[in-house]
């Protein structure tokens, strides 16, 4: 097993790394290991600084190196430096793994608020409907026998008026009367929403 070697950074120029990056287009492993050693301190610097999570930096450090061993044929000297190269797509990676957070983040809480919304509109909804129910019982409350009986039978049993004067062997007409008598005071009781 390899032992871990200081870094070579500061002892190897920019023509020397210029130079193992070429080698390492070329898959040259041995290239590969001195380019990593000389730049992965600075990447994991980097990435700590934009990120300020260690455990994502050191995720992106190893990304943007691995980049490095796949990409090295890309490397345009003229363009600037190994280290520059490599430092842009640390600070690049980073920068995108805040955004990649943050829209992660943004979409979890509207979810949440979404779920959340929808939960008290639901208990919002249970309450009113019975607090509603528990009025109405109050006002059926308020009307006489025949009358809660006429009401009873027309809307929690769904009788026609007809059924109900059969049923209760009285005048069509007496039922009728009821009703409309029952269904007046309901209003009034429930504030003229009925």
């Amino acid at each position: 097993m390899r032992g871990i070697s200081p870094p070579r950074a500061h002892s190897a120029g920019e023509a020397d790394l210029a130079e193992r990056v070429g080698r390492v287009a070329s898959g040259d492993e041995e290239a590969f290991e001195q380019v990593f050693d000389a730049l992965a301190g600075p990447v994991l610097g980097m990435a700590r600084r934009v990120l300020r999570d260690p455990g994502q930096a050191e995720d992106v450090a190893q990304e943007v190196m691995l980049e490095v061993w796949r990409t090295a044929a890309r490397f345009q000297p003229e363009r600037g430096t190994v280290a520059m190269w490599v430092m842009t797509m640390a600070h690049h990676r980073a920068v995108d793994r805040v955004r990649s957070d943050q829209s992660a983040a943004e979409r979890e809480h509207l979810a949440a608020s979404r779920d959340r919304n929808a939960a008290f509109d639901d208990v919002a909804e249970t309450v009113e409907t019975q607090l509603e129910w528990h009025q109405v019982r109050r006002c059926l409350r308020t009307l006489s026998e025949v009358q809660r009986q006429s009401v009873t039978l027309a809307y929690y049993r769904g009788l026609t008026c007809q059924e109900i004067a059969r049923l209760l062997g009285t005048p069509l007409g007496t039922v009728k009367a009821r009703m409309r008598d029952a269904l007046i005071r309901l209003r009034e009781c429930l504030g003229g929403s009925a």
